[in-house]
């Protein structure tokens, strides 16, 4: 079946990147010959496709979280901006006790004693065990194995000895935290749900805000490139990509945002970044590689009357129209395939 290309065609890159307008000369195609030939010319050439895209990063201690009081009184000691707090030590005091910092993905939500179950047990029985103490075991049931311990645990920091973790004495963090801000002074009442603090991550982070539009770039666990102010580039990968809501200023609309989270947790990286405590880098992310691939300028295509896209080859003083299937689009070129085509194959472009 004969098939004829359209004289002018619109081509959007797959993702939204660009618009590219696609331009044929009229005329026949599946191997049939055009009339004249193209202005320009290149060839099919054969190489690693990478579809990327480079984004301004900021640099600093990743994503600031609060840290909210579970318990009433008055604040009588707070960390200073720029601490850094491990498990077991007081992230702050309420009425001259200490709330200690553990380690965990969530916080916990309830007092917790002899009969009490369930995975908040197991993860704060974990945390003492962390800390050295012994005679109980690990599991989601909290014994009189487990309040033996946590009197011990109490007498060490200096609390009443009563074997119940009241609510509000302990605070549940991923890891090790810096102090971002504090946000109460020493003297004033606190109550659940007052902010005292908010606090980071000890290592350095990277954090990037794309577009909606530009998701596809961003996936947890896809290693990127991030260039420091000295040009130095590290590797590393995506750690958490989250939606957040941007309020709109002066009636305008919220704007929805992806926040990308990118840790320096290897050793190069933390090296390099170790100079710099703020501050502004690229990162390159990858969505998509295709390696040997051939490829042809985005603007070789043209579109074929019948549906598809096929591309002008050029022979000796003749050209014909050949159809191909079209892969990766990525640095102003596309992956091609199709009868005919074969690195070198000389093809034709636009002005």
């Amino acid at each position: 079946m004969r098939r004829r290309a359209l004289s002018v065609a619109v081509l959007v890159v797959a993702g939204g990147a660009a618009a590219v307008a696609v331009l044929g000369s009229g005329g026949d195609s599946d191997g049939e010959a055009a009339t004249g030939l193209p202005p320009r010319t290149a060839n099919v050439a054969k190489q690693t496709l990478k579809d990327t895209q480079t984004e301004d990063g900021q640099l600093g201690y990743g994503p600031v979280r609060p840290a909210t009081s579970q318990t009433r009184g008055t604040l009588t000691k707070l960390p200073d901006s720029g601490d850094e707090i491990t498990r077991g030590h007081t992230l702050y005091e309420v009425d001259g006790d200490p709330v200690v910092l553990m380690y965990g993905s969530r916080p916990s939500y309830r007092p917790l004693r002899i009969g009490t179950k369930g995975s908040d047990v197991k993860r704060f029985e974990a945390n003492l065990s962390a800390l050295g103490y012994d005679g109980f075991t690990v599991d989601d049931e909290y014994t009189g194995d487990t309040a033996a311990a946590v009197r011990e645990w109490q007498d060490d920091i200096g609390v009443a000895e009563t074997g119940t973790v009241d609510l509000g004495r302990v605070a549940f963090a991923s890891g090790a935290v810096r102090v971002d801000a504090v946000q109460a002074n020493a003297g004033e009442p606190t109550a659940p749900g007052r902010k005292v603090l908010d606090y980071t991550g000890t290592t350095k982070a990277v954090t990037v805000e794309l577009d909606t539009a530009s998701r596809r770039m961003a996936k947890e666990g896809a290693a990127v490139e991030v260039t420091l102010p000295e040009n130095e580039t590290v590797s590393a990968k995506i750690d958490e990509v989250t939606t957040v809501i941007e309020p709109g200023e002066q009636g305008e609309d919220p704007a929805t945002k992806v926040e990308v989270t990118i840790w320096l947790d290897s050793a190069k990286a933390r090296k390099a970044a170790a100079a710099y405590v703020l501050a502004s880098v690229d990162v390159t992310f990858t969505a998509g590689e295709r390696a040997d691939v051939l490829t042809v300028p985005v603007s070789a295509l043209v579109a074929l009357r019948e549906g598809g896209f096929g591309v002008e080859v050029v022979k000796g003083g003749a050209s014909s129209y050949v159809p191909v299937e079209t892969g990766l689009f990525a640095d102003g070129r596309v992956e091609v395939s199709g009868r005919g085509i074969a690195a070198g194959t000389v093809v034709g472009v636009p002005k």
